[in-house]
């Protein structure tokens, strides 16, 4: 049977309003670059995330223009 991949629950803080928000990270795609809305202020974040081979988790967010 395939191992289940797991989703990783990570919070940031918005660069706009700087507010703490949950993103969830499928740890199952290895690179990931996608835009997700702040959920108190409703502006884009560019949402980073690189898994290493060992598991490890990199994530960084950034304003839509940075």
């Amino acid at each position: 049977m395939p191992e289940l991949q797991e989703l990783k629950d990570r919070t940031v803080h918005c660069p706009y309003c700087d507010e703490s928000i949950d993103v969830l990270i499928d740890n199952s795609v290895p690179e990931q670059d996608y835009i997700e809305d702040c959920q108190v202020c409703c502006r884009p974040i560019n949402v980073r995330v690189t898994i290493a081979f060992d598991g490890n988790l990199s994530l960084s967010v950034s304003g839509e223009n940075d």
